[in-house]
Parts: C-alpha cells; structure tokens; sequence
C-alpha cells in the first residue's frame, strides 16, 4: 500500500481524517513555503551545531536531534499551528478529550551512514493498552530538506494502525515518505515508522516532529520547563493552549485552584472563554468538537 499523496493547502480536514483512518499516514504536499523551511533551520543551527552525535541504537549513531523548538524557533511556532493540522487531529482525538495538546518537538538531521531506525509506535511512550479505534496521537514530521529514499526518508508501514501490536511487518509492506521541502508527513501515533538509512556521501536528511496528543496525558517533552511562563507570555494564545498553559476539562492542570492562563499568563477570563468556544472546546468539560 502506497501514502497518499494530499494537496496540503486545498484538501478538507474530512478527507485527511478518513485518509488517516484508513491508510494510518498522509503526505500533504505544500504545506509550508520552502523558504520558511530554510529559516527554520538557520534559526535552529547554533543549537544543532553545539550538540555532538551521540551513538544511540534507537535515535542513530549519525543523527543530530534538538528538542524545545517551541521556545527555539519562530517558524516552528507557526508549524504547531497550522490549520489543517490542528482539525485534522482535533477531529481524531476530540472524542476522547476536551482539548489537544502538542506534547513533543524536535529536528532530526540523519547524516551519510545513518541505519534504519528501528520500527516503533509514538504511542507507546505511554504505555497501556488500548483498541485500534481509540486513538491517542497524531504526529507529523515536516521535511525541512528533500526526504529521499536514499538520503533517509521516514520508513512506514501503511495499514499497520490497525495491527495487532505484535504484528512484525513485512519488508515488501514497508514504503518511504519521499516528500519535497515544505511537506508534510502526518501519521497516527499507532502507525509503525522510522527513520530510514542515509546511503548517501554528504546529504543530511532534515525533519521537524510535532507531535499531538489528548492533553490528559503526561506530555514526553516537559513544555513547562522548555517553555517557562515568562516565554510562554509572548505567544499567541492558540499556541499558549497548545503547549500546555490551559486546564483540560474544568480542573486538570489547575495553578493555585485557577486556570493557567490567568494564574500564570494573566489572561482575562472573558477572552480565554471566547477562544475555547472558537477552537471547540465545551465549556461543561466535554470532548473536543474540532477547530474547523
């Protein structure tokens, strides 16, 4: 099973939804401008140059990765909240929670000589079990170089949301996201992927993760400690909620008995009422409605 290929900025939530559904993965061509790819990475560079290979079997022996993009990185800030993301996973996460949240970011730059990453679930950070139709996460990695099958394109296994989760795929089940600078690659947290083998002499294969999940659940990248309030005052209030600095349902994630956002961010309760209501958020505490 080939992924489908999407027109990113013209195809409807609906139709990522049921591709997802389906086929477990998406690649939205043009999602993002090229150029915003380029600047991401320039703004990203000094953290990516001082930090050393670290041979790791799981995350590769030649493979640089930086974390805390949120508070690293403008244009990621403008990746996190990307409109048919955010309906996409609104809309296949809302019936189990009362809002999404982005949970883990980082850029991983595969270098010449890089082995396949071994196959694995986003989902299983947590771990309990669960059906196949209650899904957890949705996860994306947008390509910030060209992702060949030669320079180490994400590996995935189409279908594979559906398996059992100790089904061993098949080599000829598995296929390569080859995708253009600004795509998308968007995937269930229950898919099976990796990173692929860079055979390549001198291309560094470049993707940026955001990764989505119910907001009840403990995020795998702090985003209080990698976004303190202080930096977290200057955002937009969507991305404010996104990271964490809002309640899910009427209590959880309480500061002092009070909803974050005025404990910490000092926002008026009035404004914080009209923007849940905007992105679907019931104010009873009920699941998410999506934020079409």
């Amino acid at each position: 099973m080939a992924i489908r290929m999407l027109d990113g900025p013209a195809t409807t939530a609906e139709e990522i939804v049921s591709t997802l559904e389906r086929d477990g993965a998406a690649v939205l061509r043009g999602l993002a401008d090229p150029a915003a790819m380029d600047r991401l990475q320039a703004e990203l560079r000094p953290w990516f140059e001082a930090r050393p290979v670290r041979p790791d079997e799981f995350r590769g022996d030649h493979t640089r990765r930086v974390g805390g993009l949120v508070a690293r990185s403008p244009e990621f800030r403008k990746l996190a909240v990307s409109r048919p993301v955010l309906d996409a996973a609104a809309r296949i996460l809302g019936p189990h929670c009362t809002r999404i949240q982005l949970c883990y970011t980082q850029i991983m730059l595969i270098g010449p000589g890089e082995t396949p990453q071994p196959f694995h679930r986003d989902d299983e950070v947590w771990p309990w079990a669960r059906s196949p139709q209650e899904e957890w996460a949705v996860s994306g990695i947008w390509a910030a170089t060209d992702f060949t099958t030669e320079n180490g394109a994400t590996r995935a296994v189409p279908g594979s949301h559906l398996w059992p989760r100790d089904r061993v795929p098949r080599e000829d089940e598995v296929v390569s996201a080859e995708m253009a600078k600004g795509d998308l690659f968007l995937y269930m947290g229950s898919l099976l992927h990796g990173g692929g083998a860079n055979v390549t002499a001198s291309e560094v294969r470049a993707g940026v993760q955001a990764f989505y999940a119910l907001a009840w659940l403990r995020q795998p990248e702090n985003q209080y400690l990698s976004v303190p309030p202080e930096v977290a005052r200057t955002f937009e209030p969507a991305l404010q909620d996104l990271i964490g600095y809002a309640v899910h349902g009427r209590i959880m994630g309480e500061v002092a008995m009070e909803d974050p956002r005025v404990s910490l961010l000092g926002r008026a309760r009035a404004e914080i009422a009209a923007a849940d209501a905007e992105a679907g958020v019931a104010a009873d505490g009920s699941t998410l409605t999506g934020y079409a």
